[in-house]
C-alpha cells in the first residue's frame, strides 16, 4: 500500500509539474507565439488556424487603413478585408522565424501588396459586385447543392432553403452587442431577440467540427469560403458542402424558435 501511495503520489508531482509548466507558457505570449510557429513548420493545421486567428486583426488593421486611402473601384471595407485575409495566410505559410524579425513586420507589406493586386484584378474585371453579395450567393449555391433534387416537393424545398439562409443571418448577427432598432419595436421584441442570438451563438459554439469550424470562422470571423478552404487545406467545394451541412444543422436545433 505504501509503495502505491508513493507511486500516485509520485504521478501527482510529475502532473503537477506538467501543469506549472503549461500555465507558466501561457503566461508568457511570446513562449506561446514561439511554440505556434514551430507546430506550424511541423505542418500543424490547428496551429495555422490559430496563428491566423491570433493576426486577423492585423489584417482588418491594415485593410481599414487601405480602403481610407485607396480608390476604392467600387468595391467595400468587407473587399479589402478578404484580400488581406488572403495576404495574411500567405504571410503564414512563408514566415521562418529565422529572419530575426517580428511577423507583423513581415507580413504588413505582404498584406498591403495581397490589397493592390486584388484592387487590380478588381478593376481590369470591371468588378461591382459587393463582397455582400459574392457572400449571399455562396451560402444560397452551398445550400442549393444539397438541397437540389433531393425533394419533389419544391414548397418544402424553398422553406428549407429559407430557413437554412435564416440560420445563417442568425448567426452573422448573434454576436452583436445590442438588437437593432429595426428588429426590435417594443421591449418584448428586444427581449425575444437578444434570447435567440444568445441561442443561435450557444448552438454555433456546441456544433461539431468541422461544420463548427467553418461556421464559426465564416459568421463570427468574416472569413471567405475560399481563405477557409486555404486555412483548412480543403477545396473550395467541400467548405461549401460543409457549411450547408452545418446550416441544417444549426437550423434542425433552433427548430423551437421558428
Amino acid at each position: 500500500m505504501g509503495a502505491d501511495r508513493d507511486g500516485r503520489r509520485g504521478g501527482d508531482s510529475v502532473n503537477l509539474e506538467t501543469a506549472s509548466r503549461g500555465l507558466a507558457m501561457l503566461l508568457r505570449p511570446a513562449a506561446v507565439e514561439a511554440a505556434l510557429w514551430r507546430r506550424r513548420a511541423e505542418s500543424d493545421g490547428i496551429a495555422r488556424e490559430r496563428l491566423f486567428l491570433r493576426y486577423r486583426a492585423l489584417a482588418r488593421m491594415v485593410a481599414g487603413a487601405e480602403f481610407k486611402r485607396r480608390p476604392a473601384y467600387g468595391l467595400e471595407r468587407a473587399d479589402f478585408d478578404q484580400f488581406a485575409f488572403g495576404g495574411l495566410l500567405e504571410s503564414i505559410d512563408s514566415f521562418d522565424t529565422s529572419y530575426g524579425v517580428p511577423f507583423e513586420h513581415f507580413a504588413r507589406p505582404r498584406i498591403v501588396g495581397a490589397i493592390s493586386d486584388g484592387l487590380a484584378r478588381a478593376s481590369e474585371a470591371g468588378a461591382r459586385w459587393s463582397q455582400a453579395r459574392k457572400v449571399g450567393a455562396e451560402r444560397v449555391r452551398s445550400l442549393l447543392g444539397v438541397s437540389a433534387g433531393s425533394r419533389p416537393d419544391k414548397v418544402a424545398e424553398l422553406a428549407d432553403l429559407a430557413s437554412a439562409l435564416a440560420a445563417g443571418f442568425l448567426a452573422a448577427e448573434a454576436d452583436a452587442s445590442a438588437a437593432d432598432a429595426n428588429v426590435s419595436v417594443n421591449p418584448y421584441e428586444s427581449l425575444a431577440w437578444r434570447e435567440l442570438s444568445f441561442a443561435v451563438s450557444r448552438e454555433l459554439d456546441a456544433l461539431p467540427d468541422p461544420e463548427g469550424r467553418v461556421l464559426r470562422r465564416h459568421y463570427r470571423d468574416g472569413v471567405a469560403f475560399s481563405h477557409i478552404a486555404t486555412l483548412l487545406g480543403v477545396t473550395k467545394g467541400r467548405i461549401s458542402q460543409i457549411h450547408a451541412a452545418g446550416l441544417n444543422r444549426l437550423r434542425d436545433r433552433l427548430r423551437a424558435f421558428w
